[in-house]
């Protein structure tokens, strides 16, 4: 055999698409294409081609501010740890609780001791608030916040606490730390922010748990709209519920052993 027909034929095409799909796999946003083509150094022409196909497999989706993980994606059966797979989970859930209670869905984690805010979907009639201070300065005074908060074990909140300041942020925010302590003991199993963040809206946060996961779920709306019964935190917990069973899902998917390691 000749060392040229030794050589493997490699696909160019085929290899560019496949780095597209591992560049949107390891990105913790979505990607627009236009960002797509400027990491990859491909035309723009070029990559939305590719993107349209992939979206057509099925490997990547489409999302307004950018592109996701489409459910084809073969780690998704395997490996929920990826930052790619864990939004395109996320992005699914918050776009079904945006589209059944038309307000805009955050979801919140708790990582490394600090508080993350993970996706945004925005309802059209109630978009998002204004994030003018960051939530890891600000968990005392959200929905999101607060929430994981009360999850957390005595030391973890205390420790979280103690590296944080509670700053005022409206006249309705909770800035004393005892004060706080007692209402996040006092949960009834959601957290609720009443212009604490800002004048004028108003924001309700479920638990989302699953392994190596401490998350919330969140919705916001003006506050004079915001009507906190049974069927409002009913289907929030229930979109909860699911996210986190997903998420339960992948993580024991990815830590079966493979065929060959139980041989």
């Amino acid at each position: 055999m000749s060392a040229a027909e030794a050589e493997p034929t490699l696909i160019g095409s085929v290899q560019r698409a496949l780095r597209l799909v591992d560049i949107v796999a390891n990105s913790p946003r979505p990607l627009p294409v236009k960002m797509l083509s400027a990491i990859t150094g491909l035309t723009q022409g070029t990559t939305y081609n590719l993107v349209r196909t992939l979206i057509h497999e099925g490997y990547l989706t489409s999302e307004p501010d950018g592109l996701v993980l489409g459910s084809r994606f073969p780690a998704f059966q395997a490996d929920s740890g990826a930052r790619g797979i864990f939004l395109a989970r996320v992005r699914a859930a918050l776009r079904d609780v945006t589209e059944e209670l038309g307000a805009t869905a955050y979801l919140s984690r708790y990582r490394d001791g600090e508080l993350h805010l993970v996706d945004i979907v925005d309802a059209v009639r109630n978009p998002r608030i204004e994030l003018w201070v960051g939530l890891e300065s600000s968990a005392h005074a959200t929905a999101l916040g607060k929430q994981i908060l009360t999850e957390l074990s005595d030391d973890e909140r205390l420790d979280y606490l103690a590296r944080h300041r509670l700053e005022e942020l409206t006249p309705r925010t909770i800035s004393d730390r005892r004060t706080l302590l007692t209402h996040l003991e006092q949960s009834p199993g959601f957290a609720v922010d009443r212009e604490e963040y800002a004048i004028g809206n108003a924001c309700v946060a479920v638990p989302v748990i699953a392994p190596d996961v401490v998350a919330s779920l969140a919705i916001s709306l003006p506050a004079d709209q915001v009507v906190l019964d049974r069927s409002l935190i009913g289907k929030l917990q229930q979109a909860a519920r699911r996210l986190s069973l997903q998420l339960g899902a992948d993580a024991l998917a990815g830590s079966e052993p493979s065929a060959s390691a139980s041989e």
